[in-house]
C-alpha cells in the first residue's frame, strides 16, 4: 500500500506538497476504510486550481519508468512548475508491503517529451538498496553485480531506471520487495472522463468499451448496472458476430445507444468498465469522478469504487459525499495552498458519527 507520497516543483506545486495516508484517526465505524493502519479509500476536496488533478497526475509519475501499461501521451507538457522550468521534479514514496517499508525517490526532467532520471535512491527497512545521482552508483552487495555492470550503468547513456535494470537482469527471491514495487506500480489506474476520456496504468493500450462489453457477454450485466445505480432501464438488443456497437432498442427500433444516453449515462458506461477490470488494481485514483452526475449516483458509484481491495480516492466537488454514512473525518481531504490534509486534523472540534460534516465544510469550519 502507498502511506506516503510528496512531491516538489511539479506543475503547480512550486513548494513541496506532502500527503501522508499513515496516521489515522481512532474513528470506531467505517473501519473498513482503513487497512493495517493505513488509508485505503478517501475523497479529495478542494477549491477550483488548488491541485486536485495535478496531485493525481504526480502520485503516477512513477508509472512513467516503472510499468510497460498505459501512460498519458501528453505527460510531460508542462512538467514542471514554470518559473522552476529549469530545476528537476523531486519525487518520494513510500510503500508498505507486510512487514516491508519502501521508500523510493528520485528526481526528474523532462527532455524531448520525455522524463529523464537525474538521481534514484531505494531504501528497504532504513536499509539502502540502490543510490545513484549524476556522480555516484552505489547498489547493495545483495544483488551481486560485478563492478563492471555497475560502471556500465553508471555511464550508460540510456538514463534507465536502476529498479527496473534490477528486476530484469537480477535473479530475485519470489515476494522480494523490489518486486512487490514493480507489481504495485503496473496495477495503479488512474482515469477521469471530463470533456475527453483518459487513463494512466493498469493496461497496456484502450479499448472500445462497448466492443468489451458485446465480446464479454455483459450486455445484461450492464443494463441490471444502469438500473441499480441510476434507475434507468435500458433493453439492449442481441448481439450479432462482429458487432462492437451497442444497440438497445426503443418501442421495437434499434438504435446506438451512444445516441441516446445522456453524458452522465455514458460516463457511467466508463465506470462500469472500469469497475470490471479493476480486480487486480493495488491503487485506483479517479480525477472529478461524478462530473455528470446526480449526487445520489455519485454516492452509490463511491460505493462500488471503495469495494475492493485496492487503495481507492477520488476528487469531487459534491459535499453531498462529505458525510460519516459514507466514510469519516480521517478519509476526507482537503488540498489548498499547496497542502493536502484530512479534515480532522484541521479544526478543533472533535468530529463525531453524528456531526454534520456536509455542513460544517461549508460553514467554514475546515478553513475552505
Amino acid at each position: 500500500m502507498l502511506t506516503r507520497f510528496a512531491v516538489k516543483n511539479y506543475r503547480g506545486f512550486a513548494d513541496k506538497i506532502e500527503w501522508d495516508l499513515s496516521h489515522p484517526s481512532n474513528y470506531t465505524f467505517n473501519s473498513n476504510a482503513i487497512n493495517n493502519g493505513v488509508v485505503k479509500n478517501g475523497i479529495v476536496y478542494g477549491p477550483n486550481g488548488s491541485g486536485k488533478t495535478n496531485l493525481g497526475l504526480a502520485i503516477f509519475d512513477i508509472a512513467n519508468h516503472l510499468s510497460h501499461k498505459w501512460k498519458k501521451p501528453d505527460y510531460y507538457l508542462n512538467f514542471a512548475y514554470a518559473a522552476n522550468i529549469i530545476k528537476p521534479v523531486e519525487f518520494e514514496y513510500t510503500f508498505v508491503f507486510g512487514d516491508d517499508i519502501l521508500n523510493y525517490s528520485y528526481s526528474k526532467k523532462a527532455k524531448d517529451l520525455k522524463g529523464e532520471l537525474l538521481s534514484e535512491k531505494l531504501l528497504l527497512n532504513g536499509k539502502e538498496l540502490v543510490y545513484k545521482d549524476a556522480d555516484e552508483l552505489r547498489i547493495a552487495e545483495e544483488f551481486a553485480l560485478s563492478d563492471a555492470a555497475i560502471n556500465s550503468l553508471k555511464t550508460g547513456a540510456n538514463n534507465i531506471s536502476i529498479i527496473n535494470y534490477l528486476v530484469g537482469t537480477v535473479p530475485l527471491t519470489k515476494g522480494h520487495a523490489i518486486l512487490r514495487l514493480k507489481d504495485f506500480v503496473e496495477n495503479m489506474l488512474f482515469f477521469r472522463s471530463l470533456d475527453y476520456r483518459e487513463f494512466i496504468g493498469l493496461k497496456e493500450g484502450g479499448s472500445n468499451i462497448e466492443e468489451y462489453i458485446i465480446k464479454n457477454g455483459l450486455t445484461e450485466d450492464f443494463a441490471e448496472y444502469l438500473k441499480a445505480t441510476s434507475q434507468q432501464e435500458f433493453s439492449f438488443a442481441k448481439p450479432t458476430e462482429g458487432d462492437n456497437v451497442l444497440y438497445c432498442v426503443i418501442g421495437g427500433v434499434k438504435i446506438p445507444f451512444m445516441w441516446v444516453a445522456s453524458t452522465g449515462t455514458l460516463n457511467l458506461e466508463l465506470q462500469y468498465y472500469w469497475l470490471k477490470e479493476m480486480g487486480n488494481a493495488t491503487f485506483v485514483f479517479v480525477d472529478e469522478f461524478d462530473a455528470f452526475y446526480h449526487y445520489e449516483l455519485s454516492y452509490t458509484i463511491c460505493k462500488l469504487l471503495f469495494k475492493g481491495e485496492h487503495q481507492a480516492f477520488v476528487t469531487t466537488h459534491d459535499t453531498f459525499l462529505l458525510t460519516n454514512d459514507l466514510l469519516r473525518p480521517d478519509c476526507f481531504f482537503i488540498l489548498k495552498n499547496n497542502k493536502i490534509n484530512a479534515i480532522c486534523d484541521l479544526t478543533d472540534k472533535e468530529l463525531r458519527f453524528g456531526h454534520n460534516l456536509e455542513k460544517l465544510y461549508r460553514g467554514g469550519t475546515f478553513g475552505v
